[in-house]
C-alpha cells in the first residue's frame, strides 16, 4: 500500500498509545521503541515510512576516518537518497558510545524535506540539532563519530532485519512519533484486520473525567 496524504493525516490523528492498540488488535504486540526520547521538545509529530540504514560492529582495518573520502559511504549515501516525506531511521544495535550521525548530517536530511530521524543509538551535535523544527529522536547525546563503534551496512534492505529495541522492522514501515516516543505501524494489502478492527475505531476521545467503561477499548 502506498503512503499517501490522506494516510498521513489519519496518523497525525492518533497517539502512538491509540496505534499501539490497534496494532495490537491486528495480532503485532511489539511495535513500540522504547528507551529513547525526543531530541528537540518543540518539533511537530513524526510520520512517514521507514528508510533505513542498519549499523554492524566497527572493524578498525576499514572503519577509519578516510571510509568518508568520495561519495561511496553507506551512510552518506542514505542520507542524501531517502526520500522526501520519509524517516530516516539508524539501528544502532542500541549502541550509544559512537553517534549514529551528527548535526551536519540531521540538518542535511532537514533541508532535504525528510519528516524525521531516529536511532535507537546517539547523535553528536545534539544542541544543535536540538534548535531544528524537525522531529529527532536518540536515547542520549554521543560526541564520537560513528567510526569509532558502526560500520554502515545495509541501505534500506526491504529483507534486511532491524532489530532496534528488540523489534525486527522491516524499510518501508510507517513510523509515528509523539513526544512519548515512537511506535512502528504495518502496510497491509487493505485485507480486514483480525477482529475487524479498523484504525478508525480508535480515534475516538472522551472529555476529562468522563467514565471509560464502552468508550475504551472501543469494541466497534
Amino acid at each position: 500500500m502506498d503512503f499517501n496524504d490522506d494516510m498521513r493525516r489519519k496518523y497525525q490523528a492518533v497517539s502512538t498509545a491509540t496505534l499501539t492498540s490497534v496494532l495490537l488488535k491486528r495480532g503485532f504486540r511489539n511495535t513500540f521503541i522504547g528507551g529513547i526520547k525526543l531530541v528537540n521538545p518543540n518539533a511537530p509529530r513524526m510520520v512517514g515510512p521507514a528508510y533505513t540504514l542498519r549499523y554492524i560492529p566497527a572493524r578498525e582495518d576499514l572503519d577509519q576516518p578516510s571510509a568518508f573520502d568520495g561519495r561511496k559511504h553507506p551512510q552518506r549515501i542514505a542520507v542524501e537518497n531517502c526520500p522526501p516525506g520519509h524517516v530516516m531511521v539508524f539501528d544502532s544495535r542500541k549502541d550509544a558510545s559512537a553517534a549514529s550521525a551528527g548535526g551536519i548530517l540531521v540538518t542535511r536530511m532537514y533541508k532535504r524535506g525528510i519528516a524525521g530521524v531516529v536511532t535507537d543509538g546517539g547523535f553528536r551535535d545534539s544542541p544543535d540539532i536540538e534548535k531544528l523544527p524537525f522531529p529527532v529522536y536518540h536515547s542520549r547525546p554521543s560526541a564520537p563519530t560513528n567510526l569509532i563503534k558502526h560500520h554502515a551496512l545495509d541501505i534500506n534492505a526491504p529483507r534486511t532485519d532491524l532489530q532496534i529495541q528488540n523489534f525486527v522492522r522491516w524499510a518501508g514501515r510507517n513510523p509515528v512519533s509523539t513526544t512519548e516516543a515512537i511506535a512502528f505501524s504495518i502496510p497491509t494489502s487493505g485485507a480486514p484486520c483480525p477482529g475487524g478492527v479498523p484504525l478508525q475505531c480508535f480515534t475516538m476521545t472522551t472529555p476529562t473525567g468522563a467514565p471509560t467503561f464502552g468508550a475504551y477499548p472501543n469494541k466497534r
